[in-house]
């Protein structure tokens, strides 16, 4: 039976790749069944392990218990423990996080941490696949694709799962075997969260009912994992016919992408990784040109005739204020500005786009600042009567999302005074033959 067991996980971490041997490894361990044999059967393999345990306080003196039962345990197997209290609640108001989300973040973040600083070279963690199957079912009934059905990989990163090979009634009885004992998590017998429904009462019933149903489902789980590693293959070679990089933004044909039939999901496949969910893109097919829509890192503009995904910038809607007693303003823009005094103005002096005049009245704002457009700006260009959008401007220089998306504006009290690189408003112009202004030009 021992044998069998370390074999089994043996077997499973050479044929994944998920442990070389040359550094330490990280063994995260609550203290729990699952964690408890993992220690024990990296151990047994030889491996040189670091145990890392999160006290998160949650469950009053159980939590403690679990911290004291993980010290005696490594040192009676001589393994280096290190021990993180977390306040979870505080992290969860300062994050606006669900209590699993704060947890999870809280200890994944800590781990990688300690991975780095201790030189090891992954992060084990203790899940089966009876945790495969929860995973399954729960993603399931999320309304999830192909690759929420497949479950947990056995690398993740620098995240390993040594023991996705084996059931729990398998580390169970290796552990009886071993004469090893272990503390139970009394949150696991409740039946409130949705996981916790799922392992204790869902699947139970439909074991119970179906023989052979959980080595059924994990054979599902298995073909589903080569089945979307063919689907990744073939959308791979797809995404190069519709896309096409130019710099850092990505340009999708909307005449190619309406050629696949199932075009939703191409266009959904091609914009997961920039943060984009299933319901954007099905939006995106349907919307009208200049609509947007954005994640937290990418903006999609939707055009005539293609869709143009570029980064958002850290400074996207961020505002700069403009000394304007300074003869250099170093960002967003490099801009040098002169301040002119005798001598008489002429137009020639600027060009209204690189360079522009401005009467010495702009002193007088109390802000000035430079910033990024925004849907609605509205300013009045110098030789025309009345107003002017913004994106008017854009659309007649013919300029691309990415373009509009780098242009500054100069605002002084409200007022958009200089498209940069473009076009000079009417405001604070310099009377004609005055010989005290501003100059102010793009270096």
């Amino acid at each position: 039976m021992k044998e069998l067991f370390i074999n089994k996980v043996k077997a499973f971490i050479e044929h994944n790749g998920l442990i070389d041997g040359s550094a330490p490894v990280l063994v995260a361990l609550s203290g729990g069944a699952d964690s408890v044999a993992l220690l024990r059967v990296l151990l047994e393999l030889g491996y040189d392990c670091r145990a890392a345990h999160c006290n998160f306080h949650l469950r009053g003196e159980e939590s403690n218990r679990d911290e004291r039962f993980v010290t005696q345990l490594c040192q009676r197997l001589g393994v280096t423990l290190h021990v993180k209290h977390f306040d979870v609640p505080a992290f969860m108001a300062q994050h606006g996080v669900s209590l699993e989300m704060a947890c999870r973040t809280l200890r994944y973040e800590w781990f990688e941490h300690l991975r780095r600083e201790l030189g090891c070279d992954c992060i084990a963690v203790a899940h089966h696949n009876d945790d495969n199957i929860e995973t399954f079912f729960l993603n399931a009934l999320r309304g999830t694709g192909i690759a929420g059905l497949t479950g947990m990989k056995p690398r993740n990163g620098a995240v390993v799962r040594p023991l996705l090979c084996v059931a729990r009634s398998e580390i169970l009885d290796w552990l009886k075997a071993l004469d090893q004992d272990f503390v139970t998590d009394s949150t696991n017998l409740e039946n409130d969260a949705r996981r916790n429904r799922l392992r204790n009462i869902v699947l139970p019933a439909l074991y119970g009912e179906f023989d052979g149903a959980k080595d059924a489902l994990l054979t599902t789980i298995d073909n589903l994992t080569r089945c979307n590693e063919l689907y990744i293959e073939s959308v791979g070679v797809m995404r190069n016919i519709v896309s096409d990089h130019k710099g850092d933004s990505l340009v999708i044909d909307l005449e190619i992408l309406n050629s696949f039939t199932s075009r939703e999901m191409l266009l959904f496949e091609i914009l997961k990784p920039l943060g984009f969910n299933y319901d954007q893109c099905c939006d995106m097919l349907t919307s009208a040109v200049g609509r947007h829509f954005v994640t937290a890192t990418h903006k999609a503009a939707i055009n005539r005739n293609n869709i143009e995904v570029f980064p958002l910038k850290q400074d996207d809607t961020k505002v700069y204020i403009v000394d304007l007693e300074q003869d250099e303003i170093a960002e967003p823009v490099a801009l040098e500005i002169s301040h002119i005094s005798g001598t008489p103005f002429t137009p020639a002096m600027v060009n209204g786009k690189t360079a522009v005049a401005f009467s010495l009245d702009i002193m007088q704002c109390s802000e000035v600042l430079l910033r990024h457009w925004r849907d609605g700006d509205r300013f009045k260009p110098f030789g025309m009567n009345g107003s002017k959008l913004i994106s008017d401007l854009f659309t007649d220089l013919k300029l691309s999302e990415k373009q509009k998306s780098d242009t500054w504006l100069l605002e002084a009290d409200g007022e958009i005074l200089w498209v940069l690189g473009y076009r000079a408003a009417q405001a604070f112009a310099v009377p004609k033959a005055a010989s005290n202004y501003l100059i102010v030009r793009m270096k």
